[in-house]
């Protein structure tokens, strides 16, 4: 299953915090039988994305646990674009058959 992280910076940032979570980064792997296909940040340095598959979800809440004191995460499932066409059609063709 594929998955979009996004994260941002807590309130609490400072110069401090920061430096922190750059030392934990530096020594941080994700989790085993985790992909990150895409991970980037924003440029105006409030955060980032990735793009993460794994089959267990577990991975992901442990990889950011690791950075909960710093970050604040949102985790949203995602499908290729070609899947989801593809179920959108079949609910498009099931709705035109309900009369």
């Amino acid at each position: 299953m594929k998955y979009v992280l996004t994260w941002e910076n807590r309130a609490n940032a400072s110069e401090e915090v920061d430096a922190r979570s750059l030392q934990v980064f530096s020594k941080w792997t994700p989790s085993e039988g985790t992909d990150f296909l895409q991970f980037v940040w924003r440029v105006d340095g409030r955060g980032g994305f990735a793009v993460v598959e794994t089959e267990d979800v577990t991975s992901i809440a442990r990889d950011t646990a690791i950075f909960g004191a710093f970050l604040e995460f949102s985790v949203y499932p995602v499908l290729d674009v070609q899947e989801g066409a593809r179920i959108a059609g079949e609910a498009v063709e099931f709705r035109q058959s309900v009369t």
